[in-house]
Protein backbone atom coordinates (compact mmCIF):
# COMPACT_ATOMS: atom_id res chain seq x y z
CA UNK A 1 0.00 0.00 0.00
CA UNK A 2 1.26 3.35 -1.50
CA UNK A 3 1.47 5.93 1.81
CA UNK A 4 1.15 9.76 1.01
CA UNK A 5 3.85 10.13 3.68
CA UNK A 6 4.50 8.48 7.18
CA UNK A 7 1.65 10.90 9.06
CA UNK A 8 -1.28 10.30 6.67
CA UNK A 9 -1.94 7.20 4.54
CA UNK A 10 -3.22 7.66 0.93
CA UNK A 11 -6.25 5.51 2.13
CA UNK A 12 -7.40 3.42 5.21
CA UNK A 13 -8.55 -0.69 5.50
CA UNK A 14 -11.32 -0.82 7.59
CA UNK A 15 -10.48 -4.70 8.52
CA UNK A 16 -14.43 -4.72 10.18
CA UNK A 17 -14.88 -8.14 10.76
CA UNK A 18 -13.01 -9.66 8.15
CA UNK A 19 -11.31 -12.66 10.73
CA UNK A 20 -14.74 -13.65 11.05
CA UNK A 21 -16.18 -13.95 7.24
CA UNK A 22 -18.80 -15.89 7.79
CA UNK A 23 -20.37 -12.73 9.39
CA UNK A 24 -20.03 -10.74 6.63
CA UNK A 25 -23.19 -11.80 4.32
CA UNK A 26 -25.55 -12.15 7.20
CA UNK A 27 -24.76 -8.69 8.35
CA UNK A 28 -24.48 -7.39 4.42
CA UNK A 29 -28.29 -8.69 4.22
CA UNK A 30 -29.10 -7.07 7.77
CA UNK A 31 -28.11 -3.66 6.36
CA UNK A 32 -29.33 -3.98 3.18
CA UNK A 33 -33.05 -4.15 4.82
CA UNK A 34 -32.54 -2.15 7.78
CA UNK A 35 -31.26 0.78 6.39
CA UNK A 36 -33.93 1.67 3.53
CA UNK A 37 -36.48 1.19 6.65
CA UNK A 38 -34.62 3.46 8.65
CA UNK A 39 -34.75 5.80 5.32
CA UNK A 40 -38.42 5.14 5.08
CA UNK A 41 -39.73 5.34 8.94
CA UNK A 42 -37.83 8.92 9.81
CA UNK A 43 -39.08 10.26 6.05
CA UNK A 44 -43.05 9.33 7.18
CA UNK A 45 -42.33 10.98 10.98
CA UNK A 46 -41.08 14.08 9.21
CA UNK A 47 -44.03 13.98 6.53
CA UNK A 48 -46.52 13.51 9.42
CA UNK A 49 -45.08 16.14 11.58
CA UNK A 50 -45.42 18.86 8.87
CA UNK A 51 -48.67 17.88 6.93
CA UNK A 52 -50.53 17.57 9.87
CA UNK A 53 -51.35 20.78 11.84
CA UNK A 54 -52.23 18.98 14.92
CA UNK A 55 -48.31 17.98 14.76
CA UNK A 56 -47.26 21.70 14.57
CA UNK A 57 -45.90 22.11 18.13
CA UNK A 58 -42.64 21.88 19.66
CA UNK A 59 -42.18 18.68 20.41
CA UNK A 60 -42.79 17.73 16.86
CA UNK A 61 -41.03 20.07 15.46
CA UNK A 62 -37.28 18.61 17.89
CA UNK A 63 -38.68 15.20 16.69
CA UNK A 64 -38.66 16.03 13.19
CA UNK A 65 -35.14 17.14 13.76
CA UNK A 66 -34.51 13.67 15.05
CA UNK A 67 -35.22 12.47 12.66
CA UNK A 68 -33.56 14.21 9.97
CA UNK A 69 -29.89 13.49 12.15
CA UNK A 70 -31.19 10.05 12.50
CA UNK A 71 -31.48 9.89 8.39
CA UNK A 72 -28.03 11.51 8.49
CA UNK A 73 -26.42 9.46 10.91
CA UNK A 74 -27.46 6.19 9.34
CA UNK A 75 -26.65 7.37 5.99
CA UNK A 76 -22.47 8.42 6.99
CA UNK A 77 -21.51 4.85 8.01
CA UNK A 78 -23.82 2.14 6.16
CA UNK A 79 -23.23 2.78 2.68
CA UNK A 80 -19.28 2.50 3.38
CA UNK A 81 -20.02 -0.77 5.65
CA UNK A 82 -22.00 -2.59 2.85
CA UNK A 83 -19.68 -1.64 -0.03
CA UNK A 84 -16.73 -3.01 2.50
CA UNK A 85 -18.53 -5.75 3.58
CA UNK A 86 -18.58 -7.33 -0.13
CA UNK A 87 -15.21 -5.91 -1.32
CA UNK A 88 -12.11 -8.34 -0.77
CA UNK A 89 -9.90 -4.87 0.05
CA UNK A 90 -12.24 -2.71 2.46
CA UNK A 91 -10.25 0.49 1.89
CA UNK A 92 -11.76 3.65 2.27
CA UNK A 93 -9.50 7.07 0.64
CA UNK A 94 -8.45 9.27 3.28
CA UNK A 95 -10.41 11.95 1.95
CA UNK A 96 -13.44 9.90 2.46
CA UNK A 97 -12.51 8.90 5.71
CA UNK A 98 -11.78 12.14 7.20
CA UNK A 99 -15.01 13.29 5.51
CA UNK A 100 -16.81 10.16 7.37
CA UNK A 101 -15.47 11.48 10.53
CA UNK A 102 -16.86 14.80 10.81
CA UNK A 103 -20.44 14.03 9.47
CA UNK A 104 -20.37 11.02 11.97
CA UNK A 105 -18.93 13.05 14.90
CA UNK A 106 -21.30 16.00 13.99
CA UNK A 107 -24.14 13.69 13.66
CA UNK A 108 -23.67 12.22 17.07
CA UNK A 109 -22.68 15.15 18.94
CA UNK A 110 -25.75 17.09 17.99
CA UNK A 111 -28.03 14.28 18.45
CA UNK A 112 -27.00 13.95 22.16
CA UNK A 113 -27.52 17.60 22.86
CA UNK A 114 -31.15 17.35 20.98
CA UNK A 115 -32.11 14.60 22.86
CA UNK A 116 -31.60 16.60 26.31
CA UNK A 117 -33.47 19.95 24.79
CA UNK A 118 -36.12 17.30 23.97
CA UNK A 119 -36.50 16.38 27.54
CA UNK A 120 -37.12 19.80 28.82
CA UNK A 121 -39.47 20.44 26.49
CA UNK A 122 -41.32 17.46 28.16
CA UNK A 123 -40.06 18.96 31.32
CA UNK A 124 -42.28 22.14 30.26
CA UNK A 125 -45.35 20.54 28.89
CA UNK A 126 -45.83 18.50 32.14
CA UNK A 127 -44.68 20.44 34.90
CA UNK A 128 -45.72 23.83 33.76
CA UNK A 129 -48.45 23.35 30.92
CA UNK A 130 -50.72 26.15 31.31
CA UNK A 131 -47.34 28.39 30.65
CA UNK A 132 -46.28 25.65 28.04
CA UNK A 133 -46.71 27.70 24.68
CA UNK A 134 -46.29 30.75 25.97
CA UNK A 135 -42.09 29.49 27.34
CA UNK A 136 -41.60 26.87 24.23
CA UNK A 137 -42.67 29.09 21.44
CA UNK A 138 -41.58 29.02 18.20
CA UNK A 139 -38.79 31.78 18.21
CA UNK A 140 -37.21 29.73 21.68
CA UNK A 141 -37.24 26.22 19.34
CA UNK A 142 -35.16 27.93 16.46
CA UNK A 143 -32.90 29.36 18.98
CA UNK A 144 -32.56 25.61 20.56
CA UNK A 145 -31.92 24.16 17.65
CA UNK A 146 -29.82 26.61 16.23
CA UNK A 147 -27.68 26.26 19.35
CA UNK A 148 -27.64 22.41 19.14
CA UNK A 149 -26.47 22.05 15.42
CA UNK A 150 -23.51 25.33 15.90
CA UNK A 151 -22.41 23.14 19.51
CA UNK A 152 -22.47 19.84 17.66
CA UNK A 153 -20.61 21.07 14.58
CA UNK A 154 -18.14 22.85 16.94
CA UNK A 155 -17.30 19.77 18.95
CA UNK A 156 -16.93 17.80 16.35
CA UNK A 157 -14.71 20.05 14.22
CA UNK A 158 -12.43 20.74 17.03
CA UNK A 159 -11.89 16.80 18.08
CA UNK A 160 -11.97 15.41 14.83
CA UNK A 161 -9.49 18.02 13.32
CA UNK A 162 -7.18 17.46 16.69
CA UNK A 163 -7.16 13.48 15.85
CA UNK A 164 -6.39 13.80 12.87
CA UNK A 165 -3.09 15.84 13.43
CA UNK A 166 -2.08 12.66 15.09
CA UNK A 167 0.66 10.69 13.16
CA UNK A 168 -0.18 7.14 12.18
CA UNK A 169 3.09 6.18 11.32
CA UNK A 170 2.72 4.36 8.13
CA UNK A 171 -0.05 2.55 9.81
CA UNK A 172 -3.17 2.04 7.54
CA UNK A 173 -5.44 -0.51 9.01
CA UNK A 174 -7.73 0.55 11.21
CA UNK A 175 -9.71 -2.26 13.28
CA UNK A 176 -13.41 -1.27 12.40
CA UNK A 177 -15.80 -1.00 10.25
CA UNK A 178 -15.97 3.33 10.22
CA UNK A 179 -13.93 6.18 11.15
CA UNK A 180 -14.18 7.13 14.17
CA UNK A 181 -12.04 9.21 16.44
CA UNK A 182 -11.92 6.92 19.29
CA UNK A 183 -10.70 4.33 16.93
CA UNK A 184 -7.99 6.69 15.31
CA UNK A 185 -6.42 7.82 18.28
CA UNK A 186 -6.15 3.83 19.89
CA UNK A 187 -4.27 3.45 16.31
CA UNK A 188 -2.19 6.41 15.78
CA UNK A 189 1.71 6.26 17.76
CA UNK A 190 3.21 8.95 19.28
CA UNK A 191 1.87 10.66 22.44
CA UNK A 192 -1.77 10.52 22.23
CA UNK A 193 -2.54 11.36 26.02
CA UNK A 194 -3.23 15.01 25.56
CA UNK A 195 -5.69 13.63 22.73
CA UNK A 196 -7.12 10.83 25.20
CA UNK A 197 -7.83 13.55 27.66
CA UNK A 198 -9.46 16.46 25.07
CA UNK A 199 -11.60 13.94 24.15
CA UNK A 200 -12.68 13.16 27.64
CA UNK A 201 -13.10 16.53 28.50
CA UNK A 202 -15.07 17.12 25.35
CA UNK A 203 -17.53 14.56 25.56
CA UNK A 204 -18.37 15.60 29.50
CA UNK A 205 -19.76 18.63 27.93
CA UNK A 206 -21.34 16.75 25.11
CA UNK A 207 -22.56 13.14 26.37
CA UNK A 208 -22.07 13.82 30.42
CA UNK A 209 -23.80 17.05 31.14
CA UNK A 210 -26.51 16.35 28.27
CA UNK A 211 -27.62 13.18 30.40
CA UNK A 212 -27.66 15.13 33.53
CA UNK A 213 -30.15 17.70 32.24
CA UNK A 214 -32.14 14.35 30.58
CA UNK A 215 -32.02 12.94 34.10
CA UNK A 216 -33.06 16.01 36.10
CA UNK A 217 -35.77 16.95 33.42
CA UNK A 218 -37.21 12.94 34.31
CA UNK A 219 -36.86 13.39 37.84
CA UNK A 220 -38.93 16.80 38.24
CA UNK A 221 -41.63 14.97 35.37
CA UNK A 222 -41.72 11.67 37.73
CA UNK A 223 -42.20 13.61 40.60
CA UNK A 224 -44.71 15.85 39.00
CA UNK A 225 -46.97 12.68 37.42
CA UNK A 226 -47.11 11.35 41.18
CA UNK A 227 -49.14 14.35 42.14
CA UNK A 228 -51.74 13.89 39.32
CA UNK A 229 -55.16 12.68 40.95
CA UNK A 230 -56.65 10.86 38.19
CA UNK A 231 -55.09 7.49 36.50
CA UNK A 232 -56.13 8.86 33.24
CA UNK A 233 -53.86 11.72 33.61
CA UNK A 234 -50.76 10.17 34.83
CA UNK A 235 -51.11 7.67 32.32
CA UNK A 236 -51.23 9.63 29.40
CA UNK A 237 -48.00 12.25 31.25
CA UNK A 238 -46.21 8.98 31.08
CA UNK A 239 -46.95 8.16 27.63
CA UNK A 240 -46.29 11.74 26.29
CA UNK A 241 -42.32 10.66 27.97
CA UNK A 242 -41.82 6.95 27.62
CA UNK A 243 -41.01 6.89 23.88
CA UNK A 244 -38.35 9.74 24.25
CA UNK A 245 -36.78 7.96 27.24
CA UNK A 246 -36.81 4.81 25.87
CA UNK A 247 -34.51 6.53 22.69
CA UNK A 248 -32.43 8.00 25.50
CA UNK A 249 -32.04 5.07 27.11
CA UNK A 250 -30.90 3.60 23.44
CA UNK A 251 -28.76 6.48 22.75
CA UNK A 252 -26.94 7.04 25.57
CA UNK A 253 -26.42 3.60 26.71
CA UNK A 254 -23.76 2.97 24.09
CA UNK A 255 -22.51 6.16 23.49
CA UNK A 256 -21.44 6.31 27.29
CA UNK A 257 -19.57 2.64 26.68
CA UNK A 258 -17.74 4.14 24.22
CA UNK A 259 -16.77 7.77 24.74
CA UNK A 260 -16.62 8.13 28.58
CA UNK A 261 -13.49 6.08 29.04
CA UNK A 262 -10.15 6.11 27.39
CA UNK A 263 -9.61 5.23 23.86
CA UNK A 264 -6.86 2.45 24.82
CA UNK A 265 -8.92 0.70 27.25
CA UNK A 266 -11.20 -0.07 24.72
CA UNK A 267 -11.40 -3.57 23.36
CA UNK A 268 -11.20 -5.02 20.12
CA UNK A 269 -15.12 -5.54 18.91
CA UNK A 270 -16.92 -2.70 21.48
CA UNK A 271 -16.54 -0.03 18.42
CA UNK A 272 -17.96 -2.67 15.80
CA UNK A 273 -21.00 -2.91 17.51
CA UNK A 274 -21.33 0.20 19.40
CA UNK A 275 -21.46 1.78 15.94
CA UNK A 276 -23.94 -0.64 14.35
CA UNK A 277 -25.76 0.24 17.46
CA UNK A 278 -26.52 3.59 17.69
CA UNK A 279 -25.56 4.35 14.29
CA UNK A 280 -27.95 1.74 12.74
CA UNK A 281 -30.50 0.40 15.02
CA UNK A 282 -31.33 3.54 17.29
CA UNK A 283 -32.16 5.17 14.15
CA UNK A 284 -34.63 2.02 12.61
CA UNK A 285 -36.29 1.75 16.03
CA UNK A 286 -36.56 5.48 16.51
CA UNK A 287 -39.61 5.54 13.95
CA UNK A 288 -41.39 2.84 15.14
CA UNK A 289 -40.78 3.70 19.28
CA UNK A 290 -42.51 7.21 18.19
CA UNK A 291 -45.26 5.70 15.94
CA UNK A 292 -46.09 2.92 18.16
CA UNK A 293 -46.51 5.00 21.57
CA UNK A 294 -48.10 8.04 20.24
CA UNK A 295 -51.49 7.92 19.80
CA UNK A 296 -51.38 11.43 17.32
CA UNK A 297 -48.38 10.39 15.15
CA UNK A 298 -50.51 6.95 14.62
CA UNK A 299 -53.81 9.49 13.40
CA UNK A 300 -51.58 11.52 11.64
CA UNK A 301 -50.24 8.41 9.82
CA UNK A 302 -53.45 6.59 9.30
CA UNK A 303 -54.88 10.36 7.48
CA UNK A 304 -51.40 10.54 5.05
CA UNK A 305 -52.14 6.77 4.00
CA UNK A 306 -56.11 7.55 3.12
CA UNK A 307 -54.78 10.41 1.10
CA UNK A 308 -52.05 9.19 -0.62
CA UNK A 309 -54.98 5.93 -1.72
CA UNK A 310 -57.48 8.36 -2.41
CA UNK A 311 -54.89 10.39 -4.84
CA UNK A 312 -54.55 6.96 -6.73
Amino acid sequence: MTLMNESHPEEFILLGFADRPWLELPLFVILLITYPIAMLGNIIIILVSRLDPRLHSPMYFFLTNLSFLDMCYTTSIVPQILVNLRSSTKTISYTRCVVQLYFYSIMGGTECLLLAIMSIDRYVAICKPLRYTLIMNQRLCILLMSIVWLTGMTYAISEASITLQLPMCGTNKLDHLVCEIPVLIKTACGEKEANELALSVACIFVLAVPLCLVLSSYASIGHAILKIKSSKGRKKAFGTCSSHLIVVLLFYGPAISMYLQPPSSITRDQPKFMALFYGVVTPTLNPFIYTLRNKDVKMALGKLVRIIFRSK
